[in-house]
């Protein structure tokens, strides 16, 4: 066997690494590995999804007073899409583990734990302080991030949060009230949000590493259950078949349909903007969504505001400009960070 010389040897550890990439790892801060146009592109389908499902239900659906049985639609639908998708091979499904599985069915009740704190909590608040206090998860997901995965980010990333959530309660002012355990819950549910919206991008980001497609399908059968047995124990099955005796009408099932179609593919838009950008970018994309909503309200259905609430959808959608171009001054430092990195070495760490 012919041995390599000294000055072989050499020249092999001078050679440039020119196509050597660093094996990819999904982290805490795998958001900064994705293009800012293409953040841009899902976010923009994320709004436009949502903005969607808002006028349609308000056109279309009406006053649908049945929360559980909505959400077992959105879950119902959300299942069937997701295996007509797999039918057709758009994804493959992950052998799991029996502890891989578990989590999977905890973040499905996570899921419905926080919708029932949010349909409880709404009985015992007014509206403009449900808003206000859920206006803050862009602060819980930092807390968490900071707390749980010892992350750490720019102090203008911090800054910017500020007019974020200061602009969401300005826009949506009006009539606080508020129980003590009305407060308790709602707090609680604006917690539970954030850890939901974290465990989200964690379990297809982290060691799971589901894509959008495979982790709505996992979880959105279990949700299903789940909501039709709250729709149950809640006496919401027993109204709905009281006020409709004879069966939906043909119109409310067409109408049922699109809505359970269009909270498909929001279904399928957030989960893939999750991963993507991040889950405290899709904090502040709730907050930016309460703005546009009440923009919407005033532009197709003529509510009218105040000027303090006309102040506050300005100062949140400039701080809210002001978190993207920060964010992509990250992710520009990133990438410089990771270029300069040595051939053998490990990727950047999850500070932003």
């Amino acid at each position: 066997m012919k041995k390599e010389r000294p000055d072989d040897l050499e020249a092999q550890l001078l050679k440039p690494r020119q196509h050597y990439q660093a094996p990819a790892s999904p982290g805490l801060d795998s958001e900064y590995r994705v293009s800012g146009w293409t953040k841009l592109s899902y976010l923009g389908l994320y709004f436009l999804c949502n903005i969607s499902l808002t006028i349609y239900n308000k056109l279309i659906l009406g006053k649908f007073a049945y929360p559980w049985l909505l959400t077992a639609l959105h879950a119902g639908s959300a299942s069937l899409g997701c295996y007509a998708l797999l039918l057709r091979g758009h994804f493959t499904l992950t052998k799991l583990s029996f502890h891989q599985n578990t989590v999977l069915v905890l973040f499905s009740i996570l899921f419905t734990i926080n919708i029932a704190t949010s349909n409880v909590s709404l009985a015992m608040v007014s509206i403009p302080f449900h808003q206000i206090m859920r206006s803050t998860c862009p602060v819980f997901a930092v807390l968490i991030y900071r707390i749980r995965y010892k992350r750490t980010y720019s102090q203008e990333t911090y800054l910017s949060l500020i007019p974020v959530v200061m602009g969401v309660g300005l826009a949506t002012y009006g009539d606080y009230y508020f129980t003590r355990a009305g407060f308790v819950l709602t707090l609680l549910g604006v917690i539970l949000a954030v850890i939901k919206t974290v465990a989200t991008n964690r379990i297809m980001t982290g060691a799971l590493a589901l894509s959008p497609l495979e982790t709505l399908l996992r979880m959105s059968p279990l949700a299903f259950v789940q909501a039709v047995f709250c729709a149950l124990i809640s006496g919401e099955l027993s109204a709905f078949r009281a006020a409709n005796p004879q069966g939906p009408s043909q119109m409310m099932l067409l109408a049922l349909l699109g809505n359970g179609f269009l909270a498909f593919m929001l279904n399928v838009s957030s989960f893939s903007t999750n991963k993507v950008a991040g889950a405290l970018t899709m904090t502040v994309c709730g907050n930016i969504k309460q703005c546009l909503t009440v923009l919407l309200g005033i532009v197709l259905f003529g509510v009218k505001v105040g000027l303090l609430n006309g102040l506050g959808m300005a100062v949140a959608l400039a701080g809210a400009a002001w978190y993207s171009m920060v964010e992509l001054r990250s992710k520009g430092k990133k990438s410089v960070g990771s270029s300069r990195t040595p051939g053998l070495g490990v990727g950047t760490g999850g500070k932003s």
